[in-house]
């Protein structure tokens, strides 16, 4: 007999998967299983995701290298990408890197040539074609890279060993293959090699990026009201202080600051630092790394309290990045700066933290003061009370469906 089954999944944008299955008849809970088998294969989304801290960090000799991937951004831009290799070096090949005093700028340009845009297993490395091959890197990538600097040249030398030097290197391996430290075919490969590659191009000085006052950058790009907001409860340098290890900041526009004015000065003073502290991220985010990320992520109001988390939620929708804060859900609408370190957007509401508002709701209540009625005004503004409701509600109907479905395809097998 013939089933078909059509199954919708929003993870993938709600386009439907139509299996046809052809089946001979066999014991039900045999077959039950199959059909939940399927079923779930088309609602959880495989991923080849991956994390480079998290993987060098159960290595403590690698505990420098790992750090300045941080510092210098690679490790999120490693993170975004589905094939990739990793020539991460110990402690002490860092220190000696270290001790050239380089700017973080250069520092950059000198990792990012560790990094190879393809994936090289152990057994690939000791099996290149002729011996020998040129791969990219990301320092070729970055368009910061003279000419064909950029390349690195992999070749089987003598002694089965496999060594690692620029395109132009004379026959000069200045780095050889150890070991290999993590591989997940065909996504990721970390694998140890003995020095720093030796690059004179990668090394060369890098002036540091003109300062931004991004205050003028929000006033003349239609984010004057909320530029005027950080100047008056002057945490303008909070800011500041942070852009050069990287910033992204959310900016919401005119027009929506003017309406959501009463509701911000009816908030203490702390309240409202929270709040505008709330609009930014402690890190740099490129509008192609937000449409790559769904799930929580902390701002500069977060702090260590278990209470006190101040995050919100990235949603990607098609090409549209959305922020959830469970109070109010906002839309980046457009992209006032985004050049590393630092990326300023737009964005069409004022982001509400739930911590924030949940305590506002105790303390006008406190007051003897009516609560304020939901008046569907631009803000968005929904009761967090009526998010949960309507949270569980569909974490029901959803459970509701599935046990509907199980006992359905049980029926069928009776």
């Amino acid at each position: 007999m013939h089933l078909q089954f059509f199954f919708y999944s929003s993870l993938q944008n709600s386009h439907r998967l139509n299996y046809e299955i052809k089946m001979q008849p066999v014991p039900w809970p045999f077959s039950l299983s199959l059909l939940l088998l399927l079923f779930l294969s088309t609602t959880i989304t495989t991923t080849s995701a991956h994390n480079i801290t998290q993987i060098l960090a159960k290595h403590r000799e690698f505990s420098t290298f790992n750090r300045y991937l941080t510092l210098t951004h690679l490790a999120s831009e490693i993170n975004r990408r589905q094939t990739i290799t990793v020539c991460a070096v110990d402690n002490a090949a860092m220190d000696d890197l270290l001790d050239k005093h380089l700017s973080i700028y250069t520092l950059k340009n000198v990792l990012s040539l560790h990094v190879f845009a393809d994936y090289f297993s152990s057994k690939k490395l000791h099996k290149i074609t002729n011996g020998t091959t040129l791969t990219a890197t990301l320092f070729q990538a970055t368009g910061e890279a003279p000419g064909t600097s950029g390349y690195i040249n992999i070749t089987n030398t003598k002694g089965k060993k496999v060594g690692f030097a620029t395109e132009d290197n004379d026959g000069h391996f200045s780095a050889s293959f150890v070991k290999s430290v993590q591989e997940i075919p065909y996504n990721i490969s970390v694998i140890q090699i003995s020095n720093i590659i030796q690059s004179s191009e990668a090394e060369a000085p890098v002036s540091a990026p003109a300062e931004i006052d991004i205050i003028d950058l929000m006033t003349n790009k239609g984010c004057k009201e909320f530029a005027k907001l950080l100047e008056k409860s002057n945490i303008t340098k909070t800011f500041t202080d942070i852009m050069e290890n990287g910033l992204t900041v959310f900016c919401p526009i005119d027009k929506v600051v003017n309406t959501f004015l009463p509701k911000y000065k009816n908030l203490t003073k702390n309240g409202q630092i929270s709040l505008l502290l709330y609009h930014g991220i402690p890190d740099y985010h490129s509008l192609g790394m937000l449409r790559s990320k769904n799930g929580f992520i902390n701002t500069m109001a977060t702090t260590k309290g278990k209470n006190n988390k101040y995050d919100f939620s990235v949603k990607n929708d098609g090409d549209n990045v959305k922020l959830d804060t469970n109070i109010v859900t906002a839309k980046i609408t457009g992209t006032l700066l985004d050049e590393e370190p630092l990326a300023v957007y737009k964005i069409d509401k004022v982001l509400q933290p739930s911590e924030l508002f949940k305590a506002q709701s105790i303390i006008n209540n406190s007051e003897d003061t009516a609560p304020e009625p939901n008046t569907g005004d631009d803000d968005g503004e929904v009761p967090a009370d009526a998010t949960a409701d309507n949270n569980r509600a569909m974490i029901m109907s959803v459970n509701g469906w599935l046990m509907t479905f199980i006992l359905s395809i049980g029926l069928v097998f009776v």
